[in-house]
């Protein structure tokens, strides 16, 4: 059997960098512990899969070690594999998912992702966190991930967090954040507990970050980086219950996966 596979680079207009996502369009479901050594063997934060059905694609996503509710990068991946390479003359493609009804439209050599709000709340903080961290966080919050705040965009820039120590801590990952130089927010995103020590750039955190920085920034529509090592840039808008995530993706390689 032979499966197509695609590695995109999601968040960037250049190859190397941005987040790289393996795509691979199934004709029908494979049993999940095969669907979980592909995504461990490809070696990347996200390995998304998904199967034509009647409303569009049911998209499913694994890391390394397990699968996911939310993936920002490997949606925009997978919806830049079927608007550029099966269905190009489409520009617009729902998926079905563990977190509901997604969609993302093409906006020129742009993507815009619909995804859910996750506004972080006033939590009690994992005892251990701050520790793992370094620093002086401002405040710490909690939605699906801690919600971690600095004063700026140097001092998460220069976070070397205590990995061993992170995986210990009581959430799926933590997003830290400031406000930054040259646009309105930066982050980053840890989640050593998912296999992926740092992510180079995360949609799924937008989707804290963005009601966070729209309440504290008294505007809608939002311009963001993600200051991993590769980087990744981000445009953002607060639509309420939904946030929209755009950005650009560039194909890296194209191949197929020979199972025997």
């Amino acid at each position: 059997m032979n499966i197509p596979i695609y590695q995109v680079d999601a968040f960037s207009k250049r190859i190397f960098a941005g987040n790289p996502a393996a795509v691979c369009p199934l004709e029908e479901w494979l049993p999940d512990d095969q669907l979980q050594t592909i995504a461990a063997e490809n070696n990347l934060a996200e390995t998304a899969y998904f199967v034509k059905n009647h409303n569009g694609y049911h998209l499913r996503w694994f890391t390394p070690t397990m699968e996911v509710d939310l993936c920002g990068h490997a949606t925009l991946a997978s919806a830049f594999v079927i608007l550029t390479k099966l269905t190009p003359s489409e520009e617009i493609v729902r998926f079905e998912t563990k977190s509901g009804a997604l969609a993302v439209t093409r906006e020129g050599d742009r993507y815009s992702l619909d995804f859910p709000s996750r506004p972080a709340l006033e939590c009690q903080p994992d005892p251990n966190l701050a520790k793992a961290l370094g620093g002086k966080p401002e405040a710490i919050l909690g939605a699906r991930d801690y919600l971690v705040v600095y004063g700026s965009e140097a001092e998460v820039r220069a976070l070397k967090p205590n990995m061993e120590l992170l995986q210990t801590i009581d959430r799926f990952a933590v997003i830290v954040t400031a406000p930054g130089m040259q646009c309105d927010f930066v982050s980053r995103f840890f989640a050593p507990k998912a296999g992926i020590n740092e992510d180079p750039v995360t949609g799924s955190a937008h989707c804290t970050l963005i009601p966070y920085w729209s309440k504290r920034l008294g505007k809608t529509s939002l311009h963001a980086l993600q200051v991993s090592p590769r980087g990744g840039e981000i445009w953002c808008e607060d639509c309420g219950p939904r946030v929209r995530i755009t950005g650009q993706a560039v194909c890296f390689l194209e191949g197929s996966i020979t199972l025997s």
